[in-house]
């Protein structure tokens, strides 16, 4: 042997004939189609303490105003008829958007 050369020989070794070959975007594009879905409300969720306390303000509202009827008590039922037929549509309906606003979407 010789001296200054090494008894270890390298060999060379190709990375590209053992890894897997680089990936290839295929030809074919997906389609997109529309995706729909349903989302089934419970109507425990009408529950909610917002719902459940303007619900009762409007219900006892209306017992006191049947109270007042049988009182006689006229003048003031009218009162609260009026005012009640602005308050209860507005109340309904927004009463309505809320309960949308925090279940379904």
């Amino acid at each position: 042997m010789k001296v200054g050369t090494s008894m270890r020989k390298t060999k060379g070794f190709i990375f590209q004939k053992t890894s897997s070959p680089p990936h290839k975007p295929s030809l074919t594009r997906p389609r997109p189609f529309k995706a729909y879905s349903f989302v089934p409300f419970s109507p425990l969720a009408m529950l909610d303490p917002t719902i459940l306390t303007i619900g009762g303000i409007v219900l006892g509202i209306a017992i006191i105003e049947r109270i007042l009827e049988r009182w006689g008590v006229i003048d003031l039922v009218d009162q609260f008829a009026k005012v009640m037929r602005f308050i209860l549509p507005v109340t309904f309906y927004s009463a309505l958007l809320y309960f949308f606003a925090k279940f379904i979407f």
